[in-house]
């Protein structure tokens, strides 16, 4: 069974010092044996819509790509950036980017669902649209450790998705975050529950934590839920991390007892 560490953060605009805390924590996950560490969405840069178009960059290109690609290195593990911008010919993108424990960047995942929501909170607009292009791709990954399904946020609202990364094969399904304290107090653990019993898949979910520039306010609670809906491990809302071991026969023995799957009737192969 691998260890995966989770990093719960409070990031804003500045990417030294949000660069700086991942590597601490990094630094103390892998000394306590994690195989691969996970960040929340929007770890390095944290702001306004010009702060993310001033850092982004083109993908697999630049300084702060090539910093993360030397952390997974010098600390051997695997590193799933929970969210970055990058560069596109016409806009720019809000990207997951997962390096192995050599560096080399494997896969990447484009945010499909943008943030288009008004919420009653201090913020109370916020439009990812009008920063950010959406994604257009499914993506998962096979692992040393386990084959990955990519997700971000706002996504875990679409059932489908996690559908389809299931299809594919997934058995770990990653939600990076920064989940608003009002919507996440609401449904943050309960669309993860539903995630983990559709899919029958492990939910590793980490949350941005705490006020933020402008004066956004997100949940924490990291959480990791088990492929029967159980929450297997979680945060509360202080700035920390978490190392959890995954046992993944306990995915192979819930579907090959209930192979939800198997039993689908509206897949798009069959007509009813």
């Amino acid at each position: 069974m691998d260890r995966v560490g989770l990093i719960q953060m409070t990031s804003g605009a500045n990417p030294e010092a949000n660069l700086a805390y991942i590597e601490q924590q990094v630094a103390a996950l892998a000394d306590q044996g994690a195989t691969w560490v996970i960040t929340p969405e929007n770890a390095i840069v944290f702001g306004s819509r010009s702060d993310y178009h001033h850092y982004a960059e083109p993908l697999g290109q630049g300084e702060i790509q090539a910093r993360l690609s030397v952390m997974a290195k010098r600390y051997q593990v695997w590193l799933v950036v929970g969210s970055f911008p990058i560069q596109r010919e016409f806009g720019v993108t809000t990207t997951l980017l997962v390096y192995a424990n050599d560096g080399e960047l494997m896969a990447h995942y484009d945010k499909l669902h943008m943030f288009d929501v008004d919420v009653a909170d201090s913020h109370q607009r916020y439009r990812e649209s009008e920063t950010f292009m959406p994604g257009s791709e499914i993506v998962s990954i096979e692992t040393p450790f386990a084959h990955l399904g990519l997700s971000i946020c706002y996504d875990v609202r679409f059932p489908q998705l996690y559908g389809e990364l299931a299809k594919r094969g997934a058995n770990v399904i990653v939600v990076p975050a920064a989940f608003t304290a009002v919507t996440g107090q609401a449904h943050w653990q309960p669309l993860l529950t539903a995630r983990a019993i559709e899919t029958q898949s492990w939910i590793v979910a980490v949350n941005q934590t705490g006020v933020h520039q402008g004066g956004r306010q997100t949940w924490g609670h990291s959480m990791v839920i088990s492929p029967w809906g159980e929450v297997f491990a979680s945060l509360d809302s202080s700035t920390s991390n978490l190392l959890v071991e995954l046992d993944l026969q306990a995915v192979t023995e819930i579907r090959a007892t209930m192979p939800v799957m198997t039993h689908n009737r509206f897949d798009s192969r069959i007509k009813i």
